[in-house]
């Protein structure tokens, strides 16, 4: 192997393990290294399809971005996929196995670790430097066996490890000595320093601590990393932290139900993050707030969140909501809701079964075992707008609501648009990031005159901000010391 592999563990899940690894994938590539990030485990609703026909967990994909990579399978080799509190299905090498138990995934991580160490050489072979990610955090006792996603793997490639802990959480300190102590001592060796991650305030009153830590550990504290204010990275996993922004009066406003098991979220990012645009969640328990517009995520367990959904009323609501002249967008799980009927008679999403849906297209959708997985462009059938996304499912639907498509593409159509033109479902995710295709569809649910940002240019800027902090709060001749290399001092052109 040619490359250097440096890992990135947390002492806590979102401990900021994927916003280092994104902005020193930036610091990296735009200082002419060819370097790749590597999550060998995730465990995500999130996810991305890539180039070579594969799906990964989304992280990774923003990642490659950073990189300036398109998105590969070996970046992700091992991505679970919950679909109850006790299963996932499992994804490896891009492509879904079947589903499993969490005690029938313990006895598979022996095949799994190859794969991971499969995509692991491969990576190596073709960059200067792996920046890998853990999962969760390496002192999860109960986890220790057989481990993929942290220490198992960084003892399996022999790589030095960092380990980076939140402050904005409280109990920073504790969080990083009492990991340090839970591990072997094999392990305690390997991490070569600490990152301290979201920090307010005068760094002065920080000192006294740090000081302590190295003392404590013989650990340098390698940085710490401002709180960076409004910043935005797609989120692995779980809905937003935080709000993204306060929309002005006479914004559009629009709704989302939080599902329990919602998969691809970041798909409403640009809608978050748009200044015209009042956008919400609306978790359990929450009253349905008034809206403009409506959307039906997608969902990993379809007939369970259409339960859900029965359960908190939301039926009733949308009724309501259409009634007075509202709009209705269904993507992916959330247009096969708004059929007569989801068929599962294999059980790819849980036991076997069907259930009615909500009954506002004519078309009925039946889960098979292969999945679609397709980076797509077309356009709409609103205003001819150009958009692109990506498809994720495993539902085949069928029937005349899909003679009035949403999309053409370019070899086939896809989605369903209602007689009265308040309904549209689709499977196609990203739907917003194209900015003529979103002002299409605000346009359609009623705000007058949409100016959509750039987002694609808005993720870029991001990732170049994240990397600027990191650049400044980080020692830099550390990391390079533990890669083995020297850094430029300049920045380079974007690699082609």
């Amino acid at each position: 192997m040619t490359a250097r592999t440096l890992m990135v563990q947390g002492a806590t899940s979102d401990a900021g393990k994927t916003t280092l690894v994104t902005g020193l994938c930036r610091v990296l590539a735009r200082r002419g290294v060819r370097v790749a990030p590597l999550k060998p485990q995730n465990m995500a609703l999130n996810s991305a399809v890539t180039e070579d026909g594969g799906e990964i967990g989304r992280a990774q994909a923003v990642q490659a971005q950073a990189c300036y990579l398109a998105p590969h399978t070996d970046m992700n080799p091992v991505l679970l996929k919950p679909n109850s509190d006790t299963g996932a299905q499992v994804i490896v090498h891009g492509h879904a196995l079947r589903n499993m138990e969490a005690g029938a995934y313990q006895n598979y991580k022996r095949v799994a670790m190859r794969a991971v160490l499969e995509s692991h050489a491969r990576l190596c072979a073709r960059y200067d430097v792996v920046l890998a990610e853990g999962a969760g955090s390496p002192a999860e006792i109960n986890l220790r066996a057989g481990d993929v996603a942290n220490m198992g793997f960084a003892e399996a490639v022999d790589c030095p490890v960092i380990l980076i802990a939140d402050i904005d959480r409280g109990g920073v300190f504790a969080h990083l000595v009492g990991t340090l102590a839970l591990l072997s001592e094999s392990e305690q060796a390997r991490v070569k320093g600490f990152v301290i991650n979201r920090f307010r305030g005068d760094i002065a009153l920080l000192e006294p601590g740090l000081r302590w830590l190295e003392t404590r550990t013989g650990k340098p504290v390698l940085g710490v990393l401002p709180y960076l204010q409004g910043f935005h990275l797609e989120a692995e996993d779980a809905l937003p932290r935080e709000a993204a922004k306060s929309a002005h009066a006479g914004a559009l406003r629009v709704t989302v139900p939080a599902l329990p098991r919602i998969s691809n979220a970041t798909d409403f990012d640009p809608l978050r993050l748009h200044p015209q645009v009042d956008f919400r969640f609306c978790g359990p328990g929450e009253t349905p707030p008034p809206a403009d517009l409506i959307i039906l995520p997608g969902s990993k367990s379809v007939r369970a969140d259409l339960a859900w959904l029965r359960a908190m009323g939301w039926d009733k609501a949308i009724q309501r909501h259409l009634r007075y002249g509202g709009k209705l967008i269904g993507i992916c799980g959330g247009f096969q809701m708004l059929g007569h009927r989801i068929k599962d008679p294999h059980g790819i999403e849980g036991a076997a079964g069907d259930c009615a849906g909500l009954n506002y297209f004519d078309m009925q959708t039946e889960l098979a075992p292969d999945k679609q997985l397709h980076l797509v462009s077309g356009k709409l059938s609103l205003e001819d707008a150009p958009v692109t996304g990506y498809e994720i499912h495993a539902g085949i639907s069928q029937g005349p609501a899909l003679a009035h498509p949403v999309i053409y593409l370019t070899d086939r159509t896809d989605g369903a648009r209602s007689i009265d033109d308040q309904i549209l479902g689709t499977y196609l995710h990203g739907l917003f990031e194209t900015a003529a295709a979103c002002d299409a569809l605000l346009r359609w649910a009623g705000l007058a005159q949409p100016v959509t940002p750039d987002y694609a240019a808005l993720r870029d800027g991001e990732i170049s901000r994240l990397a600027d902090m990191v650049e400044t709060h980080l020692d830099m001749r550390a990391i390079a010391d533990l890669l083995g290399t020297t850094l430029s001092t300049s920045k380079t052109a974007r690699r082609e």
